[in-house]
Order: C-alpha cells, then structure tokens, then sequence
C-alpha cells in the first residue's frame, strides 16, 4: 500500500512521517509523580514494541517528574497538556520530547505562544490533539455535535495559528469515540494538510471491543494510505495496547522482521488439535524476528493448497501433520513432532 506523504517530524529519536515506519505508542496509567513506577511501566511496554510514551501531566509535581523519569528510559516521552499552559512550559523544560495539547482548551492564545516559543527554542514539536468528547463549544453549536466537520475545522483553525506565529513542527490527531465520525475526519484532515497524522479510535473501550473497533477504525485509514503512528485506547493494560497495535500492523503487512500467522477455522474435517497448536506455534514465533507467513492448517484440503504462499507451514491429519514449503509438502509429522520440527524448520528460513 501507498502511504500519504506527510512532513518528517523528529520526536527525540523517533521520526515520525515521511518515508518512516509507521510507529506504535501508548499512555501510561500510572501516577506520573510515582517516578519508580511509571519508569517500571515504561520498561515493559518498551519491551514488547512500545516506541513512543505519552504521561498525563496534571500538577506541577508531575511536570517536574519528568526530568527524572527522562534520565532512565530511552524512548521518547511525551507530555499530556489540558488547560494550564505553564505544565506545557514546565514539562519542556524537565525534558519532554513532544506535547500533546488541545489549544482550544488552552485558553488565551498568548498562552498557546508561550508554549510554541518554548517548544520551538527547545525543538520539541506539539501534537495538535483535537477529540469529539472535548471540542469546543462554538463547532458544536456551529455544526450541531461534534462530527467529523466540526472537528477538522477546529484543527485547521488551531493549525493556521501556529502557523501564522511560524510554528510547524506539528503532529495532528483528530479523534472520535464514533467510527464513522473518526474515519471521516481523518480522511478529510488528510486531504488539506501534510503533516504526520497520530491515529486512533479514542475510548475505543474494554479489550474485546476496543480492539474490533480500533482495527476497524486504523485499519481502515492505514488502507488508504493515512497515518503515521497510531496508539489503541482501551480499557486496561497499556501493555493491552501495544499488542493490537501490533497485530493490525502486522495485519497490513506494515511490521518489519515480524513473523505472520495464518490459521485456519476448525470443521469437520479436523482430526487434530489444532487451536492448540496454533496458540503455541503463534507464542513461540512471536520471539522470531523475520519476515515471513507461517501457516497452521487443520487438514489437507486447507493445507498446501490454500496455504501454498505461505513460507512453511502445517496441515492437520490424524494424530499427523504434513509439513509444508511454499504449497510443497516436504515430510509427514507425527503429533509430538509438530511444533519443535516446525520451529527448526523455521529458524533454518533465510527470507529474500
């Protein structure tokens, strides 16, 4: 797929744009002033893919914070701004590498000066956050709620004053808790601007139905070429949050070095156990850095022949598998064979 082109922005180490990848980040939902354990949290989701970290900043205290949760990770770290314009000053000052801000709840515009000309002396870029929850009320009352209209002419005036003081090191988010409404906008946002566009569904939800309606939702605009990172909001676990991200990206193709799963539904025709077998395949390739589609197949009718671009892969028999590469069956498998053959079979693979 063809990406939109869109401005590189730097975000400490990250860029974010341009001919980068498509990058993940998350929220903490920790204390942002109990240091020891958001850096914890920071670690973890670093560990499984996080690349951008976004920490609420709601007092003085949790601003200063920022300069020693700084000194001990090595992803970028970004300051989440609402309503007092000296946290966004502070948080730069402590070493944030992006604000997230709403200028329209920022107030004054002077304040929203003081901030750019911080962040323009300090080179930290601002992500233009604009959410149909908090839109500000002369768009709604212009356009009757928060749709997808009001909220990209909201960001587009929030964008045009930035730009008129010569601020431009932006990122713009435009998001919605209604899908429609948050595909709409972004599509619409990407046809008048060429920044970088962070993506998502915001309050997507509790896992199971936070997670449909986000790969739904990015899913959707990463098909049409639209979005530069993205973050899945949901209910729980940032961790949570990290491992969809993920698995759409990896969906799309979009994951460098990232082994693809295909797997298919169970039927009559199974003689093995099969869910089994794709669960702990799926765990243990999930430590395999390449880029190549590994299939677990129920039975020879799903096997090499509708699995057959598939690198290497399974097909189910009775209490036997046929293994496969690239629709050519190579050797028959007893069951206790399956996965530790398979899993050599894989490590030998040398991806063109």
């Amino acid at each position: 797929m063809i990406r939109n082109k869109t401005k590189s922005i730097k975000v400490g180490n990250l860029g974010i744009g341009g001919t980068d990848p498509v990058s993940i980040q998350s929220m903490t939902n920790t204390d942002t002033r109990d240091v020891d354990k958001t850096v914890e949290q920071i670690f973890a989701l670093e560990k499984i893919g996080c690349q951008l970290i976004r920490v609420a900043v709601p007092d003085h205290e949790a601003a200063l914070a920022i300069k020693e949760i700084k000194k001990r990770i090595t992803i970028p770290l970004a300051a989440d701004i609402h309503f007092d314009y000296r946290l966004a000053i502070k948080a730069v000052e402590m070493g944030a590498d992006k604000l997230r801000i709403n200028p329209g709840n920022i107030g004054d515009f002077s304040r929203v000066k003081e901030i750019a000309k911080i962040c323009k002396d300090y080179k930290v870029p601002i992500r233009i956050g604009v959410n149909g929850g908090s839109l500000e009320k002369k768009w709604i009352d212009r356009y009757g709620g928060p749709t997808s209209t009001a909220m990209v002419k909201s960001c587009i005036e929030s964008v045009v004053s930035m730009e008129d003081i010569d601020f431009t090191d932006i990122i713009i988010s435009i998001k919605s808790s209604n899908l429609n409404t948050m595909v709409q906008a972004y599509r619409s946002i990407s046809n008048k601007v060429d920044y970088p566009l962070h993506i998502g569904v915001t309050e997507a939800g509790t896992i199971e139905m936070g997670t449909i309606k986000s790969a739904i939702g990015i899913g959707s605009l990463l098909l049409d070429g639209i979005g530069d990172t993205l973050r899945v909001s949901l209910t729980g676990s940032p961790l949570q949050e990290i491992k969809v991200g993920k698995q759409i990206l990896n969906s799309l193709g979009l994951l460098q070095n990232q082994v693809q799963i295909i797997s298919c539904p169970t039927c009559g025709r199974c003689q093995i156990d099969l869910v089994y077998l794709a669960e702990e395949i799926e765990k243990a390739v999930s430590k395999i850095q390449k880029p190549i589609s590994v299939a677990v197949m129920g039975c020879a009718v799903n096997g090499p022949g509708e699995a057959k671009e598939a690198d290497i892969g399974i097909a189910g028999g009775k209490e036997s598998a046929l293994l496969f590469r690239k629709g050519k069956i190579i050797k028959k498998l007893k069951e206790n064979e399956i996965i530790p053959v398979l899993l050599e079979e894989i490590q030998k693979l040398n991806p063109s």
